[in-house]
């Protein structure tokens, strides 16, 4: 920020008006500056929180090994080793195709931008029609 000479009080309206328009950009320049500092820092501290959700997420898949394989261990009590890991397998398939279900049904709910597309279709008839406008004036 710049210090403020005091105003003029024999100054006209139009330096006036001038003096004021720069202090409102200056101002405005001032807060854009602010929340981008805040921003900054925000989106830093984010970053090293969700650096521990992505380790509790990575520990999370590495301990889905260690369950599935305790389920086979249970099955075996009652079945040949084999059928026990097999059921487990098939479990795990299962569940794979389950999620990948429901992914492809959350895919197909995902609508066409339609404000983009009827913005752009307009900004491209404006386009054609002065275009002709030009051509046709020449």
């Amino acid at each position: 920020m710049t210090p403020v000479d005091p105003t003029d009080p024999t100054a006209s309206i139009g330096s006036l008006v001038k003096d004021a328009t720069t202090h409102i950009s200056t101002l405005v320049r001032s807060e854009i500056e602010l929340a981008k500092l805040e921003l900054t820092a925000s989106a830093k501290q984010a970053l090293r929180g969700s650096i521990f959700f992505a380790a509790a997420a990575a520990i999370g898949l590495f301990s889905l090994w260690f369950f599935w394989l305790m389920i086979g261990e249970i099955l075996n009590i009652w079945l040949p080793r084999w059928a026990a890991f097999m059921i487990v397998f098939g479990a795990m398939l299962a569940t794979a195709a389950g999620l990948v279900f429901l992914g492809i049904r959350r895919m197909k709910r995902i609508g066409k931008p339609e404000m983009t597309i009827s913005q752009a279709q307009a900004t491209a008839g404006a386009l054609k029609k002065a275009a002709a406008r030009s051509t046709s004036a020449e």
